[in-house]
């Protein structure tokens, strides 16, 4: 839940970074001990699976509203993002995963301002992290099935630079390259949660305080903060759909160079 603004002095208390670190609730000590954020992914899952199975057991040729959601959801990662980018056969092959990344982080990322749950699955390293390591392993497994040498020569060697140039730029290009994506996969999503949640916290917290806590005149201060909870809970609905868009956008663009002759 979060965090109020004011102590039992009536004192603002401002959100910090434990929020992300809260204590276990259940099989404390032991390896499947669980926090409020397992928990809050676990939840996310489960919405994610319930979902699809009911959007998806009855399906009709004319579809309901809901069907008709669930096939639109699905199409914009078919058509939008796997085939656009990597054209209709590769598209099939790797849309499972990236149907898979899209969905979890969009659940993950809706937790965050969902009533009872107020934190995001993915403001956590540990999601972020994972889901990253899946696009990285699947952008190395994609380059060197389809041409372990020209991957690897073009990703570490790449063409039409001097050949003296190649003691700075292959190091360079080894970094960037199998080093610094999944790293910049996992900050991108991680720090967008992690201010997001900052700012509801600060802003609902903020309004709890001067309502409650303030004297008469500053409860008028109130009214500001509610309006801004209000404009960046409807933010946050936004970036989370952007997030989990263009994490699956730049794992489809990972394989797609991946997969290319040259790149």
């Amino acid at each position: 839940m979060l965090q109020l603004a004011a102590s039992d002095s009536g004192e603002f208390a401002p959100p910090t970074i434990g929020e992300f670190f809260p204590p276990a609730i259940l099989f404390e000590g032991t390896i499947f001990e669980m926090n409020r954020i397992i928990l809050v992914r676990l939840v996310a899952v489960v919405a994610l699976i319930l979902v699809f199975w009911l959007g998806t057991r009855k399906m009709k040729v004319v579809p309901g509203r809901f069907q008709g959601v669930v096939e639109m959801a699905l199409n914009l990662v078919r058509v939008n993002i796997a085939e656009d980018l990597l054209g209709e056969k590769d598209g099939k092959r790797f849309l499972p995963l990236l149907t898979s990344i899209f969905f979890l982080v969009l659940f993950m990322n809706l937790t965050g301002i969902i009533p009872g749950l107020n934190i995001a699955g993915t403001s956590v390293i540990g999601m972020p992290l994972v889901l990253a390591v899946a696009a990285y392993v699947a952008f190395i497994y994609a380059g060197l099935r389809k041409h372990p040498v020209a991957f690897l020569k073009n990703a570490l060697v790449p063409p039409g630079v001097p050949w003296p140039l190649y003691i700075i730029v292959t190091p360079i290009e080894l970094v960037s390259t199998f080093v610094l994506r999944p790293i910049t996969l996992t900050l991108r999503l991680l720090m967008n949660m992690v201010v997001g949640h900052f700012l509801l916290v600060l802003f609902f917290s903020s309004t709890h305080f001067f309502v409650l806590y303030s004297d008469s005149w500053m409860a008028f201060f109130g009214l500001g903060t509610i309006a801004f909870s209000i404009a960046f809970t409807f933010f946050e609905i936004l970036v989370a759909v952007l997030q989990a868009y263009v994490f699956t956008l730049l794992t489809a663009v990972y394989l797609q160079l991946a997969l290319a002759e040259e790149h």
